[in-house]
């Protein structure tokens, strides 16, 4: 089997500055190099991978398909680059006094600007980098130690972290504003017989809770539209496109403009579990976040529970 080319970071890097530039020159000027050192750089670097990189047409560059697909794993690895060179400027310039908070998209919307508005009066000197991910990949940067406080609805801690619950609520239904289920306060399943239906994406749990709650109760939707995000799930309602159901969060957030909400007669549990990893040097202001964070949880929770049927 062939050994895998001794490529170094100098090549690597002027591959790049080629493909962003889109020829010699001026990716020779980026570069701060002349064009023949750069030709010599390439030259080598096709040399060592065995295929080429570039098609010379009448003077140009035309990168090739296997350039192409190169150039996406080594912009993965200058992002992370770019990510590591971010948190050294932020140490050297902020004394590593940002606060980093990682949750999922639909917290970052629904929950955590509620949370940052309390930090605010708690401690307006806290500087904070809210990172929204998916899970998994929330949870095993948690793990990593990557942040310093974690939004998730992962019922168990992942290794290396502390978890305990943030908030306890149900999903909810969201109606166009005219629709006709408006009129009832309370929705049941057979309510949405028939009816167009706005769905979360298929590998979303929630999808496949609520996709078992019809089932086993019978009830035969027309499933049109599906989408990752919560947020564009209320859009697509209030355009009148659907009738959906969603978290708690997002449907107060975006309540109201021509969307309704109303409560399910089922409960369909959403919760959302506070994390922290156990850090030996815990940032000093962790602790204030997580009151913030607390405390809108509830102001949150009160707001559910005394929202209009």
């Amino acid at each position: 089997m062939p050994s895998t080319p001794a490529l170094t970071h100098r090549q690597i890097s002027m591959f790049r500055t080629v493909m962003l530039h889109g020829n010699l020159s001026r990716a020779a000027e980026a570069a701060n190099s002349s064009q023949p050192t750069l030709s010599r750089e390439l030259a080598r670097l096709e040399q060592l991978l065995g295929f080429a990189l570039f098609d010379r047409v009448r003077g140009r560059l035309q990168p090739t398909a296997r350039a192409l697909a190169l150039m996406q794993e080594v912009e993965r690895s200058f992002i992370g680059l770019e990510h590591i060179g971010q948190r050294a400027r932020e140490l050297r310039t902020l004394g590593g006094t940002r606060l980093r908070l990682a949750c999922l998209p639909a917290l970052a919307h629904g929950l955590v600007p509620h949370a940052l508005l309390a930090l605010a009066r708690l401690a307006p000197q806290a500087q904070v980098g809210v990172h929204p991910l998916e899970s998994p990949w929330l949870e095993q940067a948690l793990s990593e130690q990557r942040f310093e406080v974690g939004l998730s609805e992962a019922l168990e801690a992942p290794a290396g972290v502390q978890g305990q619950d943030l908030l306890q609520a149900n999903e909810v239904a969201v109606l166009p504003q005219e629709h006709r289920l408006c009129a009832r306060r309370v929705l049941t399943p057979q309510d949405f017989e028939g009816e167009r239906f706005i769905s979360l994406a298929v590998n979303d749990p929630y999808r496949t809770a609520i996709d078992q709650l019809f089932a086993l109760q019978g009830v035969q939707r027309i499933q049109a539209l599906e989408t990752d995000s919560a947020v564009a799930i209320c859009a697509m309602v209030r355009q009148g496109l659907g009738v959906a159901i969603v978290n708690p969060l997002t449907a107060l957030e975006c309540a109201g403009n021509g969307m309704v909400v109303r409560p399910l007669s089922v409960p369909l549990p959403f919760r959302v579990s506070l994390l922290l990893p156990n850090m030996n040097a815990p940032h000093p202001l962790r602790d204030e976040l997580v009151k913030a964070l607390q405390e809108s949880s509830r102001a949150l929770l009160a707001r559910l529970q005394s929202a209009p049927a």
